[in-house]
């Protein structure tokens, strides 16, 4: 692979790499800020997407790892937790927090450790595929590796998937 162009996803290469991680980041024709939207240039089920969403718990930013085919309760994260409640980050306070802009944060590479919930919807796929740093660049992983890349914690965080809930041949993606 070519050197990426821009230096937060040279950076999330260079942290796969030297973690052993065992995808090769992609650059996409043109910048996917939803799940609906990477499934789609990856021809793969919306569920296999993991949204990077960050929230503002108390003030601190917690990472929830979720699903494209799963929402977040807030409150049942709140009360896992134990604050009182959490809040979808603004876009300054995740740029703060993480270094990249929503639509293309990735899992790892932020300037301090950010707690990491992994959504247990996630191990339903084999392989899932995960931002890198940029809207338009995205890697292959598995559930067990995004845990161990991330220190994070596997988690339910929500109440079952959306609109994405069949198995089937999920995570079999072409290329992957």
């Amino acid at each position: 692979m070519t050197a990426p162009a821009h230096p937060r996803v040279a950076t999330v290469t260079r942290l796969l790499t030297e973690a052993g991680g065992t995808g090769e980041v992609r650059m996409l024709p043109a910048e996917v800020r939803t799940a609906a939207a990477a499934a789609a240039a990856l021809d793969v089920p919306v569920g296999a997407i993991v949204n990077s969403l960050v929230f503002d718990a108390d003030g601190s930013p917690v990472l929830i790892l979720t699903s494209g085919a799963h929402r977040v309760e807030e409150s049942k994260v709140a009360a896992l937790l134990g604050v009182e409640r959490i809040a979808p980050a603004r876009a300054d306070f995740v740029l703060r927090h993480t270094g990249q802009v929503i639509g293309g944060v990735a899992p790892i590479g932020h300037p301090e450790p950010i707690g990491t919930l992994v959504d247990v919807e996630l191990a339903r796929y084999d392989v899932v595929w995960a931002a890198a740093g940029h809207p338009a660049s995205i890697f292959p992983t598995s559930y067990e590796e995004l845990l161990r890349l991330t220190a994070g914690t596997a988690a339910e965080v929500g109440n079952g998937p959306t609109s994405d809930g069949a198995i089937g041949t999920a995570g079999k993606a072409v290329g992957a």
